[in-house]
């Protein structure tokens, strides 16, 4: 599933540096130190090596904040516990164009900043990329029931709702000039509410995401550690629907998605029309013998 196309009109120049683009990798943990010191040491190994870390310390009564400083990374203090709010307050701090987003228990590939890295450097750039996960301590069954009903019921369904992709947390990444518009929008202060969920529906209809499955983030399983705790995140699920549900009904996000297609379409046709008026003809020299 993908939709790829333009990033929301910026350019995918923005923000280059030694690389293509500048990226920040924003992770919220709460007494998560024991799984981001896996996390961090896995970033330090990327091929592309991201320009900055920002951990969002939620509230933690471990030594979350610690370990993050010891590996480099700016650590930003949000007491007020929240995922969304904590994912906010990291993008809100981070400095970079394009803004990725793990888990404190995300394992990412050596390639997968690389990979981020070129999917918006490309002409046709989305707004936001992401992928799905597979769970590393959990049974064979487990990760295959929790990959193919969990995450992939997540994808299919919320697509039909959405009229795009949905961005998953564990593993995406969207330029800073898109939150910028959509980020006093989203419901920070919401303690029940999935982030990345919440942060789809602000998606505008002139911005793309991008879903490529073959880019596979390594994650826990904790979600089935216990029926409490799954279905507190079920639960989540259907709040975050349920507070964005007006005005956004399945229908009317593909209606505005169809209209914000055909204008970019009728923008692409009217720029090609203009750059072949601007090309000069080329004649043959004339016979003048």
């Amino acid at each position: 599933m993908s939709g790829g196309g333009e990033n929301g009109g910026e350019s995918s120049s923005a923000g280059s540096g030694a690389h293509g683009v500048t990226i920040s990798v924003v992770i919220p943990a709460r007494d998560d130190a024991s799984f981001l010191e896996r996390a961090l040491t896995a970033l330090e190994r990327q091929t592309r090596r991201p320009d900055e870390v920002v951990v969002v310390d939620n509230g933690s009564t471990d030594d979350t904040a610690e370990v993050a400083r010891r590996h480099g990374a700016t650590v930003v203090d949000e007491p007020v516990q929240g995922i969304l709010r904590a994912t906010a307050a990291g993008f809100d701090a981070a400095t970079g164009a394009i803004l990725a987003r793990i888990d404190a228990d995300s394992v990412p590939e050596p390639d997968w900043l690389a990979r981020v890295e070129a999917a918006f450097t490309r002409p046709d750039a989305p707004t936001a990329y992401t992928g799905p996960g597979r769970f590393y301590d959990i049974a064979r069954a487990g990760d295959w029931a929790g990959r193919t009903f969990y995450l992939g019921g997540y994808v299919t369904w919320m697509t039909l709702f959405l009229g795009h992709p949905p961005l998953f947390g564990s593993n995406m990444a969207l330029t800073k000039a898109a939150w910028m518009r959509i980020r006093s929008d989203v419901h920070r202060t919401d303690r029940r509410v999935h982030d990345d969920l919440d942060i789809t529906y602000h998606l505008l209809p002139d911005m793309t995401v991008e879903y490529d499955p073959t880019l596979v983030m390594p994650i826990s399983g904790r979600p089935f550690y216990s029926w409490r705790g799954f279905g507190r995140r079920l639960h989540w699920a259907f709040r975050t629907i349920g507070v964005n549900l007006p005005g956004q009904w399945p229908w009317q996000r593909w209606a505005r998605r169809r209209v914000s297609r055909a204008d970019r379409d009728a923008r692409r046709l009217q720029d090609a029309r203009g750059d072949r008026a601007r090309t000069p003809s080329r004649r043959a020299p004339a016979d003048r013998s």
